[in-house]
């Protein structure tokens, strides 16, 4: 007989999930209140806890799953959140929380996660529990598709594997790295980051792994590279695609060996670093294709962090534009307000630059504003074809707004003359999205 505790201070959602998860073999108790659930872990045995976090100011699901924890050691608990952030999942996890999951409800997740947690309650199998560490600022969203990152976040900070963080341009796969870093125990070690893309294969092996004086015209001292700099912390590895197939063999020998080789010097040296890297191309079909080496691959993919791009988590949106808007003012000295129209036409808006685009477009705002309050007058032309009934459509799932990015697209060639490198920064992405947008709208970037 499973035993179940239902904890959540919403009487129809304890009802809902009593009927959802009730079957022959199961045994269902409900609480509505937190003191009344921790008398009945105390006092009884549960094979699994489900419970809300946020409960009342005094006790939280947090201080159920640790009251629980310690009286029963072998059992699992669930936590529920309408409100996911990076710390609660980092606490629930460390805590020893079996997983935590988002409302609304996905019925056959939150099924197929309570079979999984009854299965492991029955093979008496527990998590640890380390106390949880200070919280780094940076990662904001409350969507299922964040939480489903903050979750991965706290099951891979601990480990010394290395992490690859996947996603479009501008998503904030450096963000997700260095939460990673920080919320683990490497945290009080460099974080070291360096963009692949950016600097010549000549140049970036020398800024890896250092070179010894004399290696070659220019090199008139020793200096030590960022593999060596991060010895016992971690090094960001970005736009890892970019990498030629000559570094991709020294990189490996790292990811094997623990040994770096700076260059023109004789024998390799020891490093002790967590690789992290990020891409913003497929690199599964990069490996096909024959442009990234597939031992490589399985030796940075063992944790894949996939971040989602801004237009599928358009409810994080409001939230965004308050945090970017808040720190727009303070560097401007002045204080902008967006109207709820205003921040309706950027949450519809299609974002192919994704959150660092959100964020240049509010600066921009603030920046030219002629007020003190932004309406949906004030917004550049992308954003003035949004339709009044933005509302219903958000929540029916919006689809891209094409012709408006398009027009956007344009209208920033014109304004830069057709300056590629000026648009890309105008429109806060990078040449190579820029290149996919023109392609895909049929926009001839050479006489644009």
């Amino acid at each position: 007989m499973a035993r179940i505790l239902i904890v959540d201070d919403d009487r129809e959602t304890c009802r809902f999930m009593a009927e959802l998860l009730g079957q022959p073999g199961r045994e269902i108790e409900t609480a509505y209140e937190p003191h009344s659930a921790l008398a009945l872990v105390r006092a009884r045995t549960f094979d699994l806890v489900i419970s809300d976090i946020n409960l009342n100011a005094e006790l939280s699901g947090l201080d159920i799953l640790r009251v629980f924890r310690e009286v029963n050691p072998g059992g699992q608990v669930l936590l529920i959140s309408g409100f996911g952030t990076l710390e609660t999942a980092i606490d629930a996890v460390r805590a020893g929380a079996f997983d935590y999951i988002s409302k609304p409800f996905n019925i056959g997740e939150v099924k197929e996660t309570v079979e999984r947690a009854l299965a492991q309650s029955q093979a008496g199998a527990g998590r640890p529990a380390p106390a949880p560490d200070a919280r780094p600022p940076g990662l904001i969203g409350r969507t299922a598709p964040m939480l489903a990152v903050y979750k991965q976040i706290a099951h891979a900070a601990d480990s010394a594997v290395p992490v690859l963080v996947a996603g479009e341009s501008g998503t904030g796969k450096e963000l997700v790295a260095r939460a990673v870093h920080a919320h683990g125990p490497r945290a009080s070690r460099p974080f070291v980051p360096v963009n692949c893309g950016a600097i010549t294969e000549t140049l970036l092996e020398s800024e890896l792994f250092g070179h010894v004086r004399g290696s070659f015209t220019g090199a008139i001292s020793e200096r030590k590279g960022i593999f060596e700099q991060a010895h016992g912390g971690s090094v960001f590895l970005d736009e890892i695609g970019e990498t030629s197939p000559a570094l991709q063999v020294k990189l490996l020998r790292v990811l094997e060996e623990g040994e770096i080789r700076p260059v023109g010097a004789s024998r390799p040296q020891r490093v002790d670093v967590r690789i992290i890297a990020a891409t913003n191309v497929d690199l599964e079909k990069e490996v096909a294709e024959g442009r990234f080496r597939q031992d490589l691959y399985y030796r940075l993919s063992v944790i894949v962090i996939q971040v989602p791009p801004l237009r599928d988590r358009r409810a994080d949106i409001p939230l965004l534009v308050s945090d970017f808007l808040q720190k727009a003012c303070g560097r401007a000295g002045r204080q902008v307000e967006l109207t709820p129209e205003a921040v309706g036409a950027l949450t519809a808006y299609h974002w192919p630059g994704n959150v660092r685009e959100l964020e240049n477009t509010v600066e921009r705002l603030v920046l030219f504003s002629r007020g003190s309050v932004v309406d949906l007058p004030d917004l550049p032309p992308p954003f003035q074809g949004t339709p009044p009934d933005i509302g219903e459509q958000l929540f029916a799932g919006l689809p891209p707004l094409e012709e408006i990015e398009r027009r956007y697209l344009l209208h920033v060639l014109e304004h830069v003359g057709g300056n590629r490198t000026r648009a890309a920064e105008v429109m806060g992405i990078d040449r190579r999205t820029l290149y996919r947008m023109a392609e895909r709208f049929s926009i001839d970037l050479g006489e644009s």
